[in-house]
């Protein structure tokens, strides 16, 4: 992650061995942590007893987001104990979207799993969603159908979010918010994650037309520890739903984009532009300056605009980001050896009950 200060922390080796030398497993658990030192020996024991018949090597990442409690030394020990356990540490608190991005440019699996460590989603459900990646999808989410939530700070307020961004992203997920998610690594490592992003992930992904899957998962109440949640998130959610938005529709056409900004300014400027110029030529009525000089500001603001959009044109058509480079992501999928299908979906989401 840009800018935060991690240190990492892996199991023992073999003498000799090498951090490079390790095959690469198949699957990777991301968990942020902030402030869980009494839920993370269990979510530990949890995630190795669920994994346990999966039949895929795995590794965990845990991302401790400056916490200050045990929780570092807890993870240190368990990460000391097990090599399959992998130890991110943040020097402060950023936040758990930098805490999953660091988990996710750390994984070295082939699928990336994220959940949250206060043991509210059920590992369990790991293996539901890693059928569904095997069957074809690019994106797994959960769906917390029977949440364990209060319900006019956490529920309420978590409807009304996920109706208002499945209609202005196009990508109808019943559950922005829930942290369960499956993802090919290919396609997640690829995906820019700050701010409060890591709940937009279905959206920002779709520019590369991935196939997304929705399966309903358990949903536990808190046992330990406060929620680092409430409605003081709001706002930010609403900003990153305009964010999104912006990116998913004008990525590829920044251009339009600036148009749309001014023409209001422009229609302005032209009116009050014009009123100025009637007044100057019959002299029916003194000049109103402040009138004047606001249709020439909004002029130039809109000028500025169309010089911003194309500008913004040339630095896509000429850099390193390209709808092809990302629909490359998703558009064939080996399912089998011999077997490659294309992945282009027919409908943005499928909900598997």
């Amino acid at each position: 992650m840009t800018g935060a200060k991690v240190t990492t922390e892996t199991g023992p080796e073999l003498p000799g061995a090498r951090a490079s030398q390790t095959p690469r497993p198949r699957l990777s658990v991301i968990v942020p942590l902030y402030n869980e030192q009494e839920s993370i020996r269990p979510l530990y024991a949890a995630i190795v007893q669920a994994l346990g018949d999966v039949g895929c090597t795995f590794e965990m990442v845990f991302v401790d987001d400056g916490s200050r409690d045990d929780t570092a030394e807890i993870a240190r020990q368990i990460a000391r104990f097990d090599s399959r356990v992998r130890l991110v540490k943040f020097r402060r608190n950023y936040g758990q979207t930098p805490a999953m991005a660091a988990g996710i440019e750390h994984a070295r699996g082939e699928i990336l799993v994220t959940m949250d460590g206060d043991l509210q989603n059920d590992p369990a459900d790991i293996k539901h969603l890693l059928e569904q990646i095997e069957a074809g999808y690019d994106i797994v989410v959960g769906w917390r159908h029977n949440r364990q939530d209060k319900l006019v700070t956490r529920k309420i307020p978590s409807r009304i979010a996920n109706v208002l961004i499945g209609k202005v992203t196009g990508v109808p997920i019943r559950d922005n918010g829930c942290s369960l998610k499956a993802f090919r690594a290919e396609l997640i490592k690829s995906i820019p994650l700050y701010s409060e992003m890591h709940r937009f992930i279905p959206a920002m992904a779709s520019i590369a037309g991935p196939r997304v899957a929705q399966i309903r998962v358990r949903h536990h109440a808190r046992r330990y520890g406060q929620s680092k949640y409430g409605l003081s998130r709001i706002y930010k959610v609403l900003l990153d739903l305009m964010v999104i938005k912006t990116v998913t529709t004008f990525a590829s056409r920044p251009l339009r984009w600036f148009a749309l900004l001014s023409v209001p300014l422009f229609l302005s400027s032209f009116a009050m532009l014009a009123h100025t110029f009637l007044t100057l030529v019959t002299n029916r009525s003194q000049l109103s300056l402040p009138l004047a000089g606001t249709g020439i500001i909004f002029l130039a603001s809109a000028t500025i605009l169309l010089c911003s959009g194309a500008l913004a044109e040339l630095i896509y058509s000429r850099g390193d980001i390209r709808d092809n480079e990302f629909f490359r992501l998703t558009q064939t999928i080996q399912r089998h050896p011999g077997d490659v299908s294309k992945a282009r979906p027919t409908q943005p989401v499928t909900t598997i009950s």
